[in-house]
């Protein structure tokens, strides 16, 4: 008998993600906000649809979730219509918001109470990878937990590894956001000096792509940046919600983040060109803006 899955949350992410649990044999339910994405999910891929989280996830063994902040994700896992009020006992929730550590260890407590297990599990790879099933998963939680869970994650990753308790997923998520923009800004940088000295910009990335320099970033950014355009991959606005998180963090670690805390500034001035939707990449835009 096929297991049975629930996905709620379908944005740019979670459509194909459910898509893959589809495909891969998972019996699954999703939920949208939006109904009618809902609706051309099930035309895409089959399955069904729910018109709340808590009809979704009945008799699930797994229920997924992708949604935008910690807010969200309260508002679709808890209450009368949120998913912990119908999921099973023995069954596995997965969060895959990139969220806070604490909503995690809330959240996972309270499924706790319900014998329902609690993966925190942020994702890397962004739109591209999640339609290739090629996602980076980090995960928090019990070893049972995310041994359970580690199947049906990876019909859309290519690499799931667990990072300690609850909330070290959400916590390796941030670092990996710390390295983001450092490196792009890094990137925004050195294309801009590029042209300014009246260099190929293009041809310089292709040569310096071969040594130390090289990062995802300049491999598959570095020819829309050159372009001006930002329509490629993970908005500001999201940027700055995950970029808030590592900061408020750093402050009850005692961790030390300036350029980070700097970057975040940067996506703010972007924010105040109109940029919000632009792709992380658009720092370069300010770079330009202020050289005139």
């Amino acid at each position: 008998m096929a297991k049975k899955a629930a996905f709620i949350g379908l944005g740019v992410m979670g459509y194909p993600m459910a898509g893959f649990l589809q495909k891969a044999g998972y019996d699954t339910t999703v939920y949208n906000r939006t109904g009618a994405k809902a609706e051309k999910w099930v035309s895409d891929y089959g399955g069904s649809h729910a018109d709340t989280p808590a009809k979704a996830a009945e008799g699930a063994d797994f229920v997924m979730v992708c949604v935008g902040n910690d807010d969200d994700l309260r508002s679709v896992v808890l209450g009368e219509t949120g998913i912990l009020a119908t999921m099973k006992s023995g069954s596995v929730f997965v969060d895959h918001t990139t969220a806070s550590s604490e909503v995690a260890e809330e959240l996972a407590a309270i499924a706790k109470e319900k014998g329902v297990g609690f993966v925190d599990a942020p994702v890397s790879g962004g739109q591209a990878g999640a339609e290739n099933g090629k996602l980076t998963v980090m995960c928090g939680g019990a070893e049972e937990d995310f041994n359970r869970a580690k199947e049906p994650i990876s019909v859309y990753s290519q690499a799931c590894m667990l990072m300690g308790g609850v909330g070290a997923g959400q916590l390796t998520k941030m670092v990996n956001q710390i390295c983001i923009a450092g490196v792009v800004q890094g990137l925004s940088e050195g294309i801009h000096f590029a042209e300014k000295a009246g260099l190929d910009a293009e041809k310089v990335i292709e040569v310096i792509s071969k040594g130390a320099a090289q990062s995802w970033q300049m491999e598959n950014r570095y020819k829309t940046m050159i372009a001006d355009k930002f329509d490629y991959g993970f908005a500001v606005d999201w940027m700055r919600k995950d970029l808030g998180i590592c900061l408020k963090t750093s402050d009850q670690i005692g961790a030390s983040l300036p350029n980070t805390a700097l970057v975040d500034q940067y996506y703010s001035d972007i924010q105040n060109m109109g940029g919000n939707r632009w792709d992380t990449s658009s720092l370069i835009k300010r770079l330009r803006k202020l050289a005139g």
